[in-house]
Formats: C-alpha cells, sequence, structure tokens
C-alpha cells in the first residue's frame, strides 16, 4: 500500500479504518486516521488513529495496553477506505468486549490454516528435525498409510462414548490428512471448491 494513493481530499482529512482480526476475520471496530495517524501507524507498527472527540492522535491501547499489532493493510478500490488486519493484545471494546460490536472474536478453525503453514515449511525440513518432516522423507505411500490407520482408529473410537479419545483420533486424522494433501500438492482450498460445488447442486 502507498499512501500516496490515499486521497484525503475525499473523506475530508479523516480516513475510515476497518479493524479486522487477522487471525479470525472478525471485525474488530472501526475509527478514523487522519495522515499522521496513518504515518505513526505504519512507523510504530501500532494502530494509531485519530481522536474525532479529543482532537487528537490516540494509539489503541496507549492506556489498557490493548494495542492493535498490525498484520497487513490493504486500500479500497475508491482509495477512500482502509482495511487493517491485525492481531489484537486483549479486548478490543473499552467496555472489555472482544469487538466494538458486542461479538466473541474466536473460531478455533482458522488455525487450520497456521497448521497447513507449519506442515508445508517442514515438508522440506531435515527428516530428524520432526515427526512430521521424517513422514515426508519416508514418501506418499507412508502418508497414505498413515491416514487409513487414523481412520480406522476414529471409527473404533465412534462406537464408544469417549469424548477425549474420540477427539483425539479425530485430531490425528485430520493432521495426517493435511499432511497428505500437503505430499500430493493439493490445497485444502480446492477440495472446498469440490465441497461448495456439490453443495450449489440441485438434490
Amino acid at each position: 500500500m502507498n499512501i500516496q494513493d490515499i486521497n484525503f481530499e475525499k473523506v475530508n482529512g479523516l480516513l475510515p479504518v476497518i479493524i479486522q482480526d487477522v487471525q479470525t476475520a472478525k471485525v474488530l471496530m472501526l475509527g478514523y486516521m487522519n495522515e499522521e495517524a496513518l504515518e505513526k501507524t505504519l512507523a510504530t507498527g501500532q494502530v494509531t488513529f485519530f481522536s474525532r472527540t479529543k482532537n487528537r492522535l490516540w494509539t489503541k491501547g496507549e492506556t489498557s495496553g490493548n494495542f492493535l499489532l498490525v498484520d497487513n493493510m490493504q486500500l479500497d478500490c475508491d482509495q477512500d477506505t482502509l482495511l487493517i488486519q491485525v492481531n489484537p493484545v486483549g479486548p478490543v471494546c473499552h467496555k472489555g468486549d472482544d469487538t466494538c460490536f458486542a461479538q466473541e472474536n474466536s473460531s478455533k478453525t482458522f488455525f487450520i490454516d497456521t497448521l497447513r503453514a507449519v506442515i508445508a515449511a517442514r515438508k522440506t525440513a531435515s527428516p530428524e528435525s520432526s515427526y512430521t518432516s521424517s513422514l515426508f522423507h519416508k514418501g506418499i505411500n507412508k502418508i497414505a498409510q498413515k491416514v487409513g490407520e487414523e481412520a480406522v482408529e476414529i471409527v473404533i473410537e465412534a462406537k464408544d462414548d469417549n469424548k477425549e479419545l474420540f477427539l483425539g483420533e479425530a485430531a490425528d486424522l485430520l493432521f495426517h490428512y493435511l499432511v497428505l494433501l500437503e505430499a500430493k500438492e493439493y490445497s485444502l482450498d480446492e477440495v472446498m471448491e469440490v465441497l461448495i460445488a456439490r453443495h450449489g447442486k440441485k438434490a
């Protein structure tokens, strides 16, 4: 993003800024920045707004310690609204809520993307460095075999009523499935595309 691309005149000097959690995709709050606030945000990596009520710059978290750490910024197509994806440190709302819209900011399914990145990084690492790396080193047949073994184990646990064991096997199956996708050089997004296409078909 180039700060020179922003049309501050169009927005009377105050740029609307949407704050989104980069991990959960939840919208956390809306604020405003003048050019100075944006420059400070870029320089510090912490979101700084212009307060319309106090008529001054204020860095989110300057009193509470609940900072918004910048991950990336994106300017909209009209160059008059900014989306900042952040890693929030603590609750965002001054009332103590996760967001300024009284929503809970949690979605553990987003951890899958983090796990996929870790698996991809270990694909080329030394086989002695981790269990995942050793799987890649053993080849596709061993990885596929592990997926089969974990599938059988979750079927066995499904017949009983032990939540802890069942969830453990479910986690093992999901992990090894993601390793298999990476080994085959297919993405989870491609699998999602198949599911979405099926969902769109009439029964």
